[in-house]
């Protein structure tokens, strides 16, 4: 007997038309060096309600927002920025959407949990505790 299909399980995610289109331009332009990945992230960019810029809810893991998450498979809580592999910095707590962690809390509010793969390919399940997306650039 096979273990569930964990992408049947996920669940709904939401993301907004840029990020959609930034994501999906990033995780083509990095199927050569992480297929893997980038080929999860485009799953999750299709299967994603993807709403226009302004009709988000503030609640919703998008590029920049900071997330609260427990790793459920070993408890522990961590908080990280969601950012571009340019911006990221694991030691300031800015997490790179092309890595796992990253792709997997994309479009997540708080109170989902997803089951994830880690970079050794092992299910992870991780629950999104809180979400503070940044605020918009005033314009001057």
């Amino acid at each position: 007997m096979s273990a569930p299909d964990s992408k049947a399980l996920r669940p709904t995610i939401i993301i907004c038309e840029t990020d959609a289109e930034r994501v999906t331009d990033l995780a083509l332009s990095a199927r050569a060096r992480t297929p893997g990945l980038a080929d999860l992230l485009l799953e999750e960019v299709e299967r994603a309600e993807v709403r226009p810029d302004g009709a988000m809810p503030d609640d919703v893991v998008g590029m920049g927002a900071c997330v609260e998450f427990i790793d459920l498979s070993h408890g522990g809580s961590r908080t990280v920025t969601l950012v571009y592999p340019g911006e990221a910095d694991i030691s300031a707590g800015r997490v790179s959407i092309l890595t796992p962690v990253g792709a997997g809390l994309l479009g997540l509010r708080p109170g989902q949990s997803i089951q994830w793969p880690d970079r050794e390919g092992r299910e992870r399940e991780l629950r999104v505790v809180s979400v503070r997306r940044p605020e918009p650039a005033m314009a001057t």
